[in-house]
């Protein structure tokens, strides 16, 4: 691999996992008050969260510097623009669950993520496959959440 290739990898791995940091060091303050709000029982142990989360973001780098990386394209374009939607999308989901509490807001901004996310995955797909494909356990992982985010805000009315 070449160092224009590596850096670009670089790039787009600081970019994402640069987006989950500050979602985390802003949502820290909202942390005491969801860990005092009524979650369903079957609710991960605090500890899965930032694992999965780091690999997620891990991921959607290298996902989206395939798609940098590929030939320009109308689709490489769409790509690369719905990828930095959801990452906003991502980031302020996290403000409105966390630090708002405003969990059926939350709620239905997470079913607007997903869309997103499975938007991203379609036109990732018509650029490069392996791009796609590595999205898949984010969207699995944010329908999870929407279960988790609709049974808190269910149990927190």
């Amino acid at each position: 691999m070449n160092k224009s290739k590596i850096k670009t990898y670089a790039v787009s791995l600081l970019i994402a996992l640069g987006v989950g940091g500050v979602s985390a060091l802003l949502t820290n303050m909202g942390m005491e008050n969801y860990k005092m709000a009524e979650k369903p029982a079957f609710t991960p142990p605090d500890i899965v969260f930032p694992i999965v989360w780091t690999i997620l973001f891990l991921l959607m780098g290298i996902s989206s510097a395939r798609i940098y990386l590929s030939p320009v394209s109308v689709h490489r374009s769409r790509g690369l623009l719905i990828y930095v939607l959801q990452l906003a999308a991502n980031f302020i989901w996290s403000l409105l669950f966390f630090n708002l509490q405003a969990y059926g807001l939350a709620f239905f901004w997470l079913i607007f993520l997903s869309v997103l996310i499975l938007l991203m995955i379609i036109v990732f797909s018509k650029t490069d496959k392996i791009a796609a494909y590595l999205q898949i356990p984010y969207l699995l992982w944010v329908s999870f959440a929407g279960v988790l985010n609709y049974m808190v805000w269910m149990l927190n009315r």
